[in-house]
């Protein structure tokens, strides 16, 4: 079993009616120091972060606030029994975490993949909130066209319906170690030892006494709405704040995308944000928190020293 490096505690704060759940590193905070807030990717947890964590030089972290939510339906944070998830919705949630740990202070926003997108997004709505900002993976959408509308918003209704039949409840798992072999399988470079930590953390036993993976099944629902490239690129151009995105050495696009949307797109995109440049993460795939978490956190600690 992986032991941590540093400890965390967990604390739960009440954001527009949800119970949050926020995982915590540190003792006693140094005012001089911005908080490190730490967002994660769909179908993830805060305690994804803890390798990277524990990675971070001791120089860096001493005295730092380090937090990671568990976005609404994921985790340990409460649903409002939703049966579908408004992206924007993340960014209000973010805003409120911020008033709530650090008023009138800006931070440093680290988001990986769904989370990334939050984070770039969030920067170029609330500029004044963050200092630095670091995009692991978070590379948006390919373009949409309008005539795209009508076939998506009657996918989104059928997918509705889907959940309410159950066909998209996610899997249950006989015990930890199906949680940790289903988590190996996903990412062959995750170690036995990280993978068998972060299960007991992905996910919980159920009433059954099944492995239970801690993410709403409604945020399978495709989203109604188009991704408007042309919107997001007016928020990218209002981001203020320095910003590295990194990217693992693996082509996670051409997996995904197949062709639709590729890596030169984004590097694209990322020329209308102010200050934007670009590392490379080796030997590493979209996790790449877990696939290289030393290499990755010395990246992020001199980026925001």
């Amino acid at each position: 079993m992986y032991k941590e490096n540093r400890s965390s505690s967990s604390e739960f704060v009440p954001i527009r009616g949800l119970s949050y759940h926020v995982q915590r590193w540190g003792g006693p905070a140094n005012p001089a120091l911005p908080p490190l807030v730490l967002v994660h990717g769909w179908m993830d947890v805060a305690a994804s972060w803890q390798f990277m964590v524990d990675a971070l030089p001791d120089a860096f972290a001493q005295g730092r606030t380090i937090i990671a939510p568990d976005w609404r339906g994921f985790g340990l944070t409460s649903t409002a029994e939703a049966d579908h998830f408004w992206f924007a919705d993340y960014l209000a949630d973010l805003d409120f975490l911020l008033d709530h740990y650090a008023p009138g202070q800006a931070v440093d926003l680290v988001g990986h993949s769904m989370g990334g997108n939050v984070a770039m997004l969030y920067a170029g709505v609330r500029p004044a909130r963050i200092r630095k900002l670091v995009n692991l993976e978070g590379f948006g959408m390919p373009a949409s066209q309008p005539s795209q509308a009508p076939a998506r918003y009657a996918q989104w209704m059928d997918e509705l319906k889907s959940l309410q039949r159950g066909d998209l409840a996610l899997k249950a798992y006989n015990d930890v170690d199906g949680v940790a072999r289903r988590l190996m399988k996903t990412n062959p470079r995750l170690p036995a030892d990280k993978a068998q930590w972060l299960a007991g953390h992905w996910a919980r036993p159920n009433a059954s006494g099944k492995w239970q993976i801690l993410g709403a099944p409604a945020h399978k629902i495709t989203s109604a709405q188009l991704y408007r490239l042309d919107e997001v690129l007016e928020i990218y151009q209002r981001i203020s704040a320095p910003v590295l995105a990194i990217e693992a050495s693996d082509d996670s696009m051409g997996l995904w995308w197949k062709g639709r949307y590729s890596l030169d797109e984004y590097h694209e995109r990322l020329k209308q944000i102010p200050d934007a440049r670009v590392a490379v993460v080796q030997d590493a795939g979209h996790m790449l928190h877990h696939d290289q978490p030393g290499p990755l956190a010395r990246l992020i600690a001199d980026f925001l020293d």
